[in-house]
């Protein structure tokens, strides 16, 4: 999967001037992040780590990718409005993971209360690597999908112009015509327009919720400034300030600061570290309104490891997408082998194979955000430990994937530029807006490509070991 620049890797002059000329371009397009030192200020801010070069991408594979984006759209949908396979299959999970009992406990007690929700948001990213079989043909297969604060929609809509100028000063500038344009946060704008419009009232707010410590705030500001474009009112609140200053009315619209807020875009809660007492307050607050969340807690449930795992099993797609068989084959082609942890024969013997062989697994607990898996020997040491505790079942097992390398430079502020051995991994987004039973819009709304070295497991770019790519076709 050789991209045509393999001539310039060993060209160090040239590569010294390109990144040079890299950086600034980036910092031109918007490129940005805050700094570490100072996450909440914006008067230091620096480039959000990138590669010098656009990676190689086989196009079926990506065209693949973007096909099967309105069938998960569709799925994610489905489950989220299952109350009984969401029950059965958290069931396990609930009873050793606090933090997803949690928000499972509000799911119930919303739906008991009776929702007030009609209109119904979903942005969400499947993320992918390409996996090479024993013959070396290069097969998409799925990561995981990410229903919740899906992030990077705005800086990729940037990166593209980046490569293209690094390509151009390379000499490469009918390559440079080949990469694709790629705007994520008109799509996922889009969407949050399209939800905000059909809550009904043309002075209710969007607000985006988010996290104390904003370090990705120009990633979120490209999606908040096409609302803008479209006299859309956005304002940006922390879950404090909902536990402070959010109210119901009685028929449950939500209001902030005498505001009314059609839209509840989350940035934030989808990890433990996002809650305490007061905050899972505010987050109850939130689903118990009439206000359309993005996502709300149901299709954030539903993009839990466990929920991967079950989907997995023969005859559930099928169950959850009744006569869709084509897109149950779509769906189905891009998952990598998939194990349950629940206490009985079938995960003991599948966590003693892992303890065995941990090089051929992956060990996912239910967590967004990156960082979270573990590897080869400290998957051994963490299932040897546990596994005989039901405290198993709130992990999953995968199949490593194993894609073919590449070298590349990867750009970040401060670190000395070094051609590194790099892996990718390709996000496609969706965005779908039901009313009702009524599916309203449903679309693959762009592209991420984000990679990383070789020896870095896990995590992705706001963890700091990932860094932002533009796919190149081949």
């Amino acid at each position: 999967m050789a991209a045509p620049w393999e001539d310039v890797l060993r060209d160090e002059p040239a590569i010294q001037e390109a990144a040079s000329m890299a950086v600034d371009a980036a910092l031109l397009e918007g490129v940005l992040m805050r700094t570490e030192g100072e996450p909440n200020a914006s008067d230091v801010v620096n480039y959000a780590p990138f590669t010098l070069l656009p990676s190689a991408v086989p196009s079926a594979l990506f065209e693949q990718a973007y096909a099967v984006q309105q069938d998960f759209n569709l799925l994610v949908d489905a489950i989220s409005q299952n109350k009984e396979f969401l029950e059965r299959t958290l069931a396990s999970t609930i009873k050793v993971d606090d933090f997803t009992a949690r928000l499972f406990r509000i799911h119930v007690q919303v739906l008991e209360e009776g929702l007030a929700q009609s209109v119904f948001l979903g942005i969400n990213r499947s993320d992918y690597m390409f996996d090479c079989g024993v013959d070396g043909t290069p097969a998409l297969k799925q990561i995981e999908i990410n229903t919740i604060a899906a992030s990077f929609g705005g800086l990729t809509s940037r990166t593209a112009a980046v490569h293209g100028q690094v390509l151009k000063v390379l000499g490469k500038s009918k390559e440079a015509s080949r990469l694709l344009p790629n705007n994520p946060s008109i799509g996922l704008a889009l969407g949050i327009a399209k939800a905000w419009e059909l809550y009904g009232s043309q002075s209710a707010v969007v607000m985006f919720l988010v996290e104390e410590v904003q370090r990705n705030i120009f990633d979120q500001r490209c999606v908040e400034n096409e609302l803008w474009n479209r006299n859309i009112r956005v304002i940006r609140k922390r879950f404090r300030d909902v536990f402070e200053k959010g109210s119901l009315d009685d028929a449950k619209r939500l209001y902030m600061d005498g505001q009314e807020v059609a839209v509840v875009y989350y940035r934030e809660g989808y990890v433990p570290t996002n809650y305490d007492q007061q905050n899972w307050e505010a987050r109850l607050l939130l689903e118990r309104s009439r206000a359309v969340k993005c996502p709300d807690i149901a299709t954030q449930l539903a993009g839990t490891k466990k929920v991967q795992q079950e989907l997995s099993r023969p005859g559930t797609l099928e169950r959850l997408l009744p006569g869709r068989a084509e897109a149950v084959a779509r769906i189905r082609a891009t998952f990598a082998g998939l194990y349950s942890l629940d206490m009985g024969e079938e995960g003991d013997k599948i966590a003693a194979t892992a303890i065995a062989d941990p090089d051929r697994f992956v060990l996912k607990p239910q967590r967004e955000g990156g960082g979270n898996n573990l590897y080869g020997e400290e998957l051994r040491q963490v299932l040897e430990k546990i596994r005989d505790s039901p405290e198993r079942t709130s992990y999953i097992l995968m199949d490593k994937i194993k894609p073919q390398p590449a070298m590349n430079y990867l750009l970040r502020a401060h670190s000395p530029l070094q051609v590194s051995e790099c892996i990718s991994e390709l996000g496609i987004f969706g965005v779908y807006v039901r009313q009702g039973k009524e599916m309203v819009m449903n679309k693959a709304a762009g592209h991420l490509l984000r990679t990383k070295a070789i020896e870095h497991a896990d995590g992705g770019v706001a963890a700091g070991v990932a860094v932002l790519d533009t796919p190149y076709l081949v």
